[in-house]
């Protein structure tokens, strides 16, 4: 393969193709794939996600003030009327593809037969899922040209950022990880959100040092502590994520973290053409599009600047 398979390029020419069915996939199995895609990692599935024929437009929100009861005189309307509160949050999906190609004699040589297609394919699937979650969390449009990864980081600005520039932030400054920290994050995020639904998310490198934190503690104190301390600090859940940034945590309700797609999701493959003939090789390429947005930025919180415990 002439290119690593982890890099998503951003497609900058319009893809044509009004009129193309062979290769491509139906609107309901493009969903079936998306999905997988998700379910490719943990917080894949946990997030929000939102199907949208348009490359761009917004999602609705709906939400109700607090302290609406009133008192009530009987046979009387005083003309009072709960409401709701409705706002939107743009989005604007970026089409990325993911290319590769298979020669004809790999295929006719190798111990798998023709089943290697479909197995070079499953992981191909399961590598953009991976991929994906990793552009959700640390897509930067900002990234520099010369970093390593600046055809893949610059096609988004993922949920860190978002966050960083608009979320609730703690700065741990370079200090050790400890149990006031994660209280203090709780304190920065305003009360009517902590409702039992927001979330720890964190490197699993991240989980086990705070693991080891709370050992070392109550070894050294000839105790030991329940494992709701370990899964749970503050009273919150924990869930890891292998893409995660290794110096930061975030809190949020993962239902917050929105991907938008479209239904125009296409895997097209070709045996035809002068190139494959030439070549003698199949081509694949997965084309999707994405965004990646936040309900309530308010909602959220990051903890930067966490100095590893070792």
């Amino acid at each position: 393969m002439p290119k690593a398979t982890r890099q998503l390029l951003k497609d900058t020419t319009p893809i044509k193709t009004s009129g193309i069915t062979n290769g491509l996939l139906n609107p309901e199995q493009a969903k079936k794939f998306l999905q997988q895609t998700f379910d490719a990692t943990h917080l894949g599935s946990l997030v929000r996600h939102e199907m949208k024929t348009a490359k761009s437009g917004e999602v609705d929100k709906i939400g109700i003030a607090k302290r609406i009861i009133r008192e009530k005189t009987e046979n009387v309307d005083d003309g009072y009327r709960g409401n709701v509160k409705t706002s939107v949050v743009k989005y604007a999906c970026t089409a990325v593809r993911l290319p590769w190609e298979i020669t004809e004699e790999t295929l006719r040589e190798n111990i798998e037969g023709q089943n290697f297609e479909k197995i070079v394919t499953d992981l191909m699937t399961t590598q953009l899922g991976i991929d994906l979650i990793d552009l959700y969390l640390n897509g930067d449009e900002s990234t520099e040209s010369g970093d390593p990864d600046y055809d893949f980081l610059k096609i988004n600005d993922g949920w860190v950022k978002q966050i960083e520039n608009g979320g609730n932030i703690v700065d741990n400054a370079n200090a050790a990880l400890s149990l006031d920290m994660f209280y203090k994050m709780l304190q920065a995020v305003p009360d009517k959100y902590n409702n039992g639904k927001l979330r720890w998310l964190m490197s699993p490198h991240m989980k086990q040092n705070w693991e080891r934190v709370l050992y070392n503690a109550a070894k050294a104190n000839g105790s030991t502590l329940p494992e709701k301390f370990y899964e749970a600090p503050a009273g919150v859940q924990i869930e890891t994520e292998t893409m995660f940034p290794e110096s930061k945590i975030m809190l949020t309700d993962p239902k917050n973290l929105i991907v938008t797609n479209t239904y125009t999701m296409q895997i097209r493959k070709t045996t035809e053409g002068k190139e494959a003939i030439m070549q003698d090789k199949r081509f694949y390429v997965i084309h999707l599009d994405f965004d990646t947005i936040i309900e309530e930025l308010e909602a959220t919180g990051m903890i930067t600047n966490i100095k590893a415990n070792l």
